[in-house]
């Protein structure tokens, strides 16, 4: 009776410890996780980290920049239209001014050459839109070396956790544990795994930047046309 008694104790210890390791296991916080692969592996996602925060920063401050580029109001060409039909070209010039936006400084270039042959017109709202594209686009490539960078940078955290792990089998004289190469490890994978975050954020950004300047870029040719259209036949 007392062997029973003394295996059912040991059989609940057994369980309660089993318990608290899985409970320990399960505890295991994401920032734990994140700087669990040694000092190599630390600095590396740190360098994620820190391309991640600039990657979402300038997708935002691009997106409301090319937000607000993109509000043209619809009877804007034709205010401009009645200003210069009845020779208002101040009243055209000060409405491009209030309305600010890259279509309204493309036409307010072209209404401050009116006078001079089309060509000339042209030709300055060319070089106009040139500056407005640029003015567009800044930094947006920033986004598209983030986007191929950070999974680089990710596979060199997996090479440097591999040579840590390999390194411990070559130092361990046969005698290696798997806990030995739990830092080689986590790097490994961990710093895989967030470089391909940062650069598919990354990626996800400078597409959808790219597509809105398009369709900013088609917007600003097609009141440029318009506007010379215009200027062609004013009647």
């Amino acid at each position: 009776m007392v062997n029973i008694q003394n295996a059912a104790d040991s059989l609940a210890v057994a369980q309660e410890a089993l318990l608290d390791e899985q409970s320990t296991e399960k505890t295991l916080s994401i920032i734990e996780l994140l700087t669990s692969g040694g000092i190599g592996g630390q600095i590396i996602m740190i360098v994620l980290a820190v391309l991640l925060f600039v990657a979402i920063y300038l997708y935002i401050e691009r997106l409301l920049t090319l937000k607000a580029a993109s509000k043209v109001d619809k009877g804007f060409m034709n205010q401009i239209r009645d200003h210069i039909m009845n020779g208002r070209l101040d009243s055209a010039k000060l409405l491009c001014q209030h309305t600010n936006t890259p279509v309204s400084r493309l036409v307010e270039k072209g209404i401050s050459r009116i006078g001079k042959p089309l060509e000339d017109i042209n030709t300055a709202i060319e070089s106009a839109g040139k500056l407005e594209i640029y003015s567009l686009e800044k930094n947006v490539s920033i986004l598209a070396t983030i986007s191929g960078a950070g999974p680089m940078i990710g596979f060199l955290g997996t090479v440097v956790g591999m040579v840590l792990a390999f390194h411990k089998i070559a130092t361990g004289g046969g005698q290696i544990e798997v806990g030995a190469l739990a830092g080689g490890i986590y790097t490994a994978m961990t710093t895989t795994v967030a470089g391909l975050i940062v650069g598919i954020v990354a990626y996800i950004g400078y597409n959808h930047l790219v597509v809105k300047t398009d369709k900013i870029v088609n917007q600003m040719e097609a009141n440029a046309v318009e506007f010379l259209d215009l200027l062609n036949d004013p009647v």
